[in-house]
C-alpha cells in the first residue's frame, strides 16, 4: 500500500507532474473542445462546477488560457511533456486460448464486424494524433508484414516469443519507449479511447461483477493510484485493454527490466507481473471504462456473442474442413474449448448437433518430425482391425484429424491385470496383422535423426552424453544382428493413448509415429511410459510373451526399453530447443534409457 510519506516522496522526486491533474484535464479539454461553459466542462469532466472553476482561474494566472477561456500559445507549451510519442501493439503472441482460429490466423488479424482488429486500433492512434506506431510480431509473423506498407506503421520482430512471456516485447522495443501507448493487438475498442496528451501513467480497467479471475484492482484517492493486485476477486475493477507509461515510468520500468532480464524466473513473467514487484518505485493510475468500451475476445465463443456473423465470415480452413467432413453448416459448430496442448499437436473440442468431436491440429514444426501419409495409412489400418472407435477422418497429407469425442472416458491403468492382458492382446494382434505402410520406424534410427537434428542448435552439452551415446552404438550392433521380421506398430503405446469408454472398449489413439518395426518397439513404449520398476517389466514381458521370456526375448525387449527412452530424450532435447517445455518426461526418458541400456548390454556381453 502507498503511504502518504511515499506519496510526497514521489512529489519531491518529480514524478508528479507540478501541473495539477485536475489543471491538467481543464487545459487538454479545451485544447481539444474549446470552452464552451464551466458546467460544460464540469459535465465532459465528470467533476464539480467549482473544481473546474479553481482550474479557470489557476489556468488564467499561469496564461495558460486567455480571458475568453481560450487556450494560449503558453498553454499548448504548457501541454508539450504530456504529449503522447509513440504507441506499441504486442502481436507476437500465440493467442492460444483461442483455438482453432489461432492455429492459422494471429487474433490480431481477426475481422470483427467489418474491420481487422489490429487496422481498426491503429486507425483510432492515428486519429487521436498518435503517429509513430510500432508493432511486435512473432508467431506467424510473415501475416502482419503488410501492415508497414498499408498503414505506415513499424514492424519489429519478437525472436523470443516462444520462449519468453510478454516481458521480451517490452524488451525488444526498450529503446523507443517515452510518453507511449502499449496496446494488445486484439482488443476491440468501442470507441477510440486514445488521446494526443496523457497527464500521467495509467491502466484501463472495466468492473466485473460477481466472481472473476482477471486481475483485480485497490486504488487510493480521487486520481485512483493503484496500490494493490490480486490474481481473482469479487465485485472489482479489473486490467482489461490498453496500457499509457509516462516518459518516467518508462525509463524506470526498462531499467528494472534490464536487471532482471537475464534471470530464469523471467522469462514467463507477464511485464504486469514486473510492475506487481516494483510499484512502490512504479505509480501506475486506473482509468475507468464502461464495459462495452473494451472488448477482449478470450474465446470464439466470446467473439460469437459479440459478431454473430464472425463465424460465418471469417476465412479459416479449419472450419471448413469440419463442414465438409460432418456435412454441417459453420452455425452448427458450437461450444467450442480448447484442449490440453499435447507435445505435437493443438486440439479442440466442439460439438455439431449436440454431438461431441475433437479437432486435431498439427504442431508448429512437425513435419519434419511426422510422415502425415503413413500416419494416416496406419491409422485406417488400426480403424480397419477395431482398435479406435474414437476415429471418423485423417487428412492423408496435411495431417489434421476429427474423432469423435469419448464421454466419461478413462486412459488405460498399466498396473491392472486386466488392463494389461486386453492391451498386451491388442499389441500381439496388431504385430500379427497383415496391415502394411511404406514407413519403416526404427528406436534407434529415429535417435539418430533426432541427434542430427539437435546438433543444428549447437552442441550436446551434457556431461556423459559422448559416453551414453557410444554404449547405446554398442548395444545396437548387437541388436541389429538379431533383428525381427517388421510388423506394424505403433511406436508411440502408452497408456494416455489407450482410452477405455464406459462400454470398456479400448481404443488405440494417436498413429503419428507409426510403422514397420521391430514388434519390441511397442513394449518398449510401454514399459517407459508406464513407468515400471523392473519387477514390473518382468511381470508385463510375461504378459505380453505369454509365458517365460527367453533368454533371446528377455534381452532383446530390454534392449527396446532402451532405444525407446533414448529416443525419447533426444526427440525431448530438440524440442526444448525448439522452445517447448517438456517437463518430468526429459528426465523420465533419460533415466530409462540409461538404465535399461546397461541392462541389456550386460546380457549381451555375456556379464
Amino acid at each position: 500500500m502507498f503511504t502518504v510519506d511515499l506519496l510526497n516522496t514521489l512529489v519531491e522526486q518529480g514524478l508528479l507532474d507540478e501541473m495539477e491533474r485536475l489543471d491538467f484535464e481543464v487545459l487538454y479539454e479545451i485544447y481539444r473542445n474549446g470552452y464552451s461553459s464551466q458546467r460544460s466542462l464540469a459535465n465532459r469532466l465528470k467533476v464539480s462546477v467549482g473544481s473546474v472553476n479553481a482550474a479557470i482561474k489557476s489556468l488564467r494566472q499561469r496564461d495558460l488560457i486567455n480571458s475568453t477561456n481560450a487556450i494560449s500559445s503558453a498553454g499548448v507549451t504548457a501541454l508539450e511533456p504530456y504529449k503522447v510519442n509513440n504507441a506499441v501493439i504486442m502481436a507476437a503472441g500465440l493467442s492460444s486460448r483461442f483455438a482453432p482460429i489461432s492455429y492459422e490466423r494471429p487474433k490480431g488479424l481477426l475481422r470483427v464486424k467489418g474491420e481487422i482488429l489490429i487496422e481498426r486500433q491503429i486507425r483510432q492512434l492515428r486519429e487521436a494524433g498518435v503517429k509513430d506506431i510500432a508493432v511486435v510480431v512473432g508467431y506467424k509473423q510473415e501475416q502482419f508484414f503488410y501492415l508497414e506498407e498499408k498503414l505506415g506503421v513499424d514492424i519489429i520482430v519478437n525472436a523470443e516469443y516462444r520462449t519468453r512471456n510478454n516481458n521480451s516485447t517490452i524488451h525488444v522495443v526498450r529503446d523507443r519507449l517515452a510518453n507511449s501507448y502499449i496496446c494488445c493487438s486484439d482488443n476491440y475498442f468501442t470507441d477510440n479511447p486514445f488521446e494526443s496528451h496523457v497527464y500521467d501513467s495509467y491502466y484501463s480497467a472495466i468492473w466485473a461483477e460477481g466472481e472473476t479471475d482477471e486481475w483485480c484492482l485497490t486504488t487510493t484517492g480521487r486520481d485512483a493510484l493503484i496500490t494493490d493486485v490480486e490474481i481473482g476477486g469479487k465485485d472489482a475493477w479489473v486490467m482489461a485493454g490498453h496500457v499509457y507509461w509516462s516518459k518516467k515510468f518508462s525509463k524506470r520500468f526498462v531499467e528494472i527490466l534490464e536487471d532482471v532480464y537475464d534471470e530464469p524466473q523471467t522469462a514467463g513473467l507477464l511485464w504486469e507481473s514486473i510492475y506487481l514487484d516494483h510499484m512502490d518505485e512504479l505509480p501506475l493510475y486506473m482509468r475507468k471504462y464502461d464495459n462495452n468500451a473494451i472488448r477482449e475476445f478470450d474465446s470464439v465463443e466470446d467473439l460469437r456473442d459479440f459478431d454473430p456473423e464472425f463465424i460465418n465470415n471469417v476465412d479459416l480452413e479449419i472450419f471448413d474442413n469440419i463442414t465438409h467432413i460432418l456435412g454441417c453448416e459453420r452455425a452448427d459448430i458450437k461450444n467450442i474449448v480448447p484442449l490440453k496442448k499435447g507435445m505435437m499437436n493443438l486440439s479442440f473440442y466442439f460439438s455439431v448437433n449436440d454431438k461431441g468431436y475433437v479437432y486435431r491440429h498439427p504442431g508448429i514444426g512437425t513435419e519434419l518430425l511426422i510422415d502425415r501419409k503413413t500416419e494416416a495409412a496406419a491409422q485406417n489400418a488400426g480403424n480397419k482391425l477395431g482398435f479406435d472407435h474414437t476415429y471418423l477422418y485423417q487428412h492423408p497429407s496435411k495431417g489434421w484429424k476429427i474423432s469423435h469425442y469419448v464421454e466419461g472416458y478413462r486412459h488405460l491403468d498399466p498396473h491392472n491385470d486386466d488392463d494389461l492382458n486386453r492391451v498386451f492382446l491388442m499389441m500381439r494382434q496388431l504385430h500379427a496383422s497383415e496391415h502394411k505402410v511404406d514407413n519403416f520406424f526404427d528406436f534407434w534410427e529415429a535417435a539418430k535423426e533426432f541427434e542430427t537434428i539437435l546438433l543444428e542448435y549447437g552442441p550436446i552439452e551434457m556431461a556423459e552424453y559422448e559416453i551414453l551415446a557410444a554404449d547405446m552404438k554398442k548395444l545396437a550392433h548387437y541388436v541389429m544382428q538379431e533383428r525381427a521380421e517388421p510388423v506394424l506398430c505403433h511406436n508411440d503405446f502408452s497408456p494416455v493413448n489407450v482410452l477405455v469408454d464406459k462400454q470398456g472398449n479400448f481404443s488405440l489413439i494417436d498413429w503419428e509415429y507409426a510403422g514397420m518395426g521391430d514388434p519390441a518397439n511397442d513394449f518398449g513404449t510401454f514399459c517407459v511410459t508406464s513407468e515400471y520398476s523392473e519387477e514390473e517389466v518382468d511381470r508385463a514381458m510375461n504378459i505380453y510373451c505369454e509365458g517365460q521370456p527367453s533368454q533371446e526375448e528377455y534381452r532383446h525387449n530390454l534392449a527396446y526399453i532402451a532405444f525407446a527412452g533414448w529416443a525419447w530424450y533426444l526427440w525431448s532435447l530438440v524440442k526444448e530447443a525448439e522452445g517447448d517445455h517438456i517437463g518430468e518426461y526429459l528426465y523420465l526418458y533419460y533415466k530409462y534409457a540409461k538404465k535399461y541400456m546397461r541392462k541389456s548390454l550386460a546380457l549381451y556381453q555375456g556379464e
